[in-house]
């Protein structure tokens, strides 16, 4: 009998510990959910290569937030098709017109979609809305 006793007063414990280190894990893993670090980025628009201004924004942005993210998040009117940003503060390609938006990542041209990419600290991005060759 007093083995049993023995037994079941060691599995309580064992339980008791489990159960204080999963409530410890998910307590640490909502406060890094919740302390995501802000990272300073700025985002330039505009057209024609650089000669017309239309917006510039310095933001601070959680890191990792996907660029389309910051777009849509802190801009005008900004739409998407296929994964291609189509318009941004209500500029957008006329019908027929052979004029897309593009866009470089901290002064080289982007390599992947705005949906792709994740922001990284100081980053620079500059959209440019100009006719493609």
């Amino acid at each position: 009998m007093l083995n049993i006793k023995q037994f079941i007063v060691a599995l309580l414990m064992t339980v008791a510990v489990l159960t204080g280190c999963q409530s410890e894990s998910e307590e640490s893993s909502q406060a890094q959910q919740e302390q995501q670090e802000q990272v300073p980025v700025k985002v330039t628009i505009s057209q024609e290569e650089g000669k017309e201004m239309v917006a510039e924004k310095e933001l601070e942005v959680e890191e990792g937030t996907s660029l389309m993210e910051v777009l849509k998040n802190n801009f005008e009117d900004v739409e998407e098709k296929d994964g291609f940003v189509t318009k941004i503060e209500g500029i957008e390609a006329k019908e027929g017109e052979q004029k897309a938006w593009f866009f470089t990542i901290n002064g080289e041209d982007a390599s992947v979609g705005a949906k792709e990419y994740k922001v990284e600290e100081n980053d620079s991005f500059t959209f440019d809305f100009h006719a493609w060759d």
